[in-house]
C-alpha cells in the first residue's frame, strides 16, 4: 500500500490570467472545494499518511493550508520561475524515501482514479485517459505491451497515441532515484518536465507501464476553458458518480 504522496504545484498559472494573481492554481474552487483540498482529501481517504507538496509560486497559502493537516509537509522550489515541473520534484529528493503516488496539483478527479491506481501491484504506473481534441494536453505513446515510450504535447512527436496523460502517477524510489540522476547530469534543461524525464527513464530501464481509463471523469486546469469545463461538466460527472456508488 503506498502511504506516500508527492504533489507538484510551483506553477504560475499564468494563462488563467487575474484569476491566479491572488492564488496558486491548486486553489482554484469548484464546488465549493479547492482543488488542493479535494486532492488531499482523496489522498488521505485511500489511506496515505505522507504528502510532500512541492511549492513555489505563492508558497505561503500553501503553507497557511498544511497547517491544517499533520500528514502535510511543503517544499519550496526557489527557482520555479525559472525551472520546470522535474526541479520542483528533484527538490523533493531528501524527503522520498520511499515508493509514492505523484499528483499534479491542477487537477479535477474523482477518488476513483486513485482506486485503478491502488487496485494494481505494479509500482510504476502512469494513468492514462482516452485521448481528446485538445491540443494542449500531454499525450502517450507505448508500445504493444502498454509500456511507455515517450509522452509530449506535440501529436507530430509521436508514432501513435494510446492515451492523454492524466497527471497521477505511481513511482516506485528505485525509478525516481533514476530520474533524478537523468535530472542531474542534465543542469542546462532546468525547465525540463517531469514527463520527458519519465519517457528518459523508461527508455533506459524497466519501463512504466500505461494504465489506460477509458471513461475516467478528470480535468487538468490550465486556462478559462478548462476551467469552464470542470465547472459546468467534470464536477457533475464526479459528483454523480460518487452519489451512485
Amino acid at each position: 500500500m503506498t502511504k506516500l504522496a508527492v504533489i507538484a504545484a510551483a506553477g504560475l498559472g499564468s494563462r488563467l490570467g487575474d484569476i491566479t494573481i491572488n492564488k496558486p492554481k491548486g486553489f482554484l474552487m469548484i464546488d465549493g472545494n479547492t482543488l488542493i483540498e479535494r486532492s488531499v482529501t482523496n489522498l488521505i481517504d485511500m489511506g496515505v499518511e505522507r504528502i510532500l507538496i512541492g511549492t513555489g509560486y505563492l508558497s505561503k497559502i500553501y503553507e497557511q493550508f498544511a497547517l491544517s493537516y499533520d500528514q502535510i509537509t511543503c517544499i519550496k522550489n526557489k527557482n520555479y520561475r525559472l525551472t520546470g515541473s522535474m526541479a520542483t520534484l528533484f527538490n523533493m529528493h531528501e524527503y522520498i524515501n520511499d515508493d509514492f503516488l505523484f499528483l499534479e496539483s491542477d487537477l479535477l478527479y474523482g477518488k476513483d482514479a486513485l482506486e485503478y491506481l491502488f487496485s494494481d501491484d505494479r509500482k510504476d504506473l502512469i494513468l492514462a485517459s482516452g485521448t481528446t481534441n485538445s491540443n494542449d494536453e500531454v499525450f502517450i505513446e507505448s508500445n504493444k505491451f502498454n509500456h511507455l515510450i515517450k509522452m509530449s504535447k506535440n501529436k507530430n512527436e509521436l508514432n501513435n497515441i494510446f492515451g492523454e496523460l492524466v497527471g497521477i502517477s505511481k513511482i516506485s524510489l528505485n525509478k525516481f532515484n533514476h530520474m533524478c540522476d537523468l535530472f542531474q547530469t542534465n543542469q542546462c534543461l532546468n525547465d525540463i518536465d517531469y514527463e520527458h524525464v519519465m519517457s528518459m527513464v523508461s527508455s533506459q530501464s524497466s519501463p512504466f507501464f500505461i494504465k489506460k481509463i477509458e471513461d475516467l471523469a478528470w480535468c487538468e486546469i490550465d486556462d478559462e476553458d478548462q476551467l469552464a469545463i470542470a465547472k459546468n461538466k467534470i464536477i457533475n460527472i464526479i459528483n454523480k458518480k460518487k452519489s451512485s456508488q
